[in-house]
């Protein structure tokens, strides 16, 4: 009896390990009356990365706005110290030199991924944000190659790094 219970307790077991069995699409029902539009989601990316809000957009700069200022216009992204991923939506840009922009963050320090929408202003070839809500201070700076670069300081930590445009 016992090497009864000891064959059938084997045999479960290797139940168990069997390959796992691949789901099936369920039946898609037609839809009876309209559909809500469903929210766009971000690729799926490694935990801690950079994901930027897929609502963000880019304003292109009016005719009036200087071209040393529309050169920073768009979408950059980066690392800081090499390490840590972060975006940068330049988003509008005033012929004032005045800008909004959002600025999104993968793993930095002891910082979790976020991002914060902020404003600023462009003096010279620098875009100097007002501090961040998460406590930031940002400037970014043209570099005659195009590239931004970029310095990140945090509770008395900074960052810096170089972005290009996407």
């Amino acid at each position: 009896m016992r090497n009864t219970m000891l064959g059938l307790a084997a045999l479960a077991l290797a139940a168990c390990q069997s390959a796992p069995v691949e789901p099936q699409p369920a039946a898609v029902e037609p839809a009876s009356g309209p559909v809500a539009p469903q929210p766009a989601l971000a690729a799926a990316a490694p935990a801690g990365s950079t994901i930027m809000d897929t609502s963000v957009t880019i304003t292109p700069p009016a005719k009036g706005v200087p071209a040393k200022y529309a050169a920073f216009s768009g979408m950059w992204a980066g690392r800081l110290e090499g390490a840590y991923e972060a975006k940068v939506a330049v988003q509008t840009i005033s012929a004032n030199g005045k800008v909004t922009v959002t600025f999104a963050w993968g793993n930095l320090g002891d910082n979790n991924p976020g991002e914060a929408a902020g404003e600023g202003r462009i003096v010279g070839s620098t875009l100097k944000l007002g501090r961040l809500p998460n406590g930031a201070d940002i400037s970014l700076t043209m570099m005659p190659d195009g590239t931004l670069s970029v310095t990140y300081a945090l509770v008395g930590q900074t960052y810096r790094g170089t972005f290009i445009r996407q």
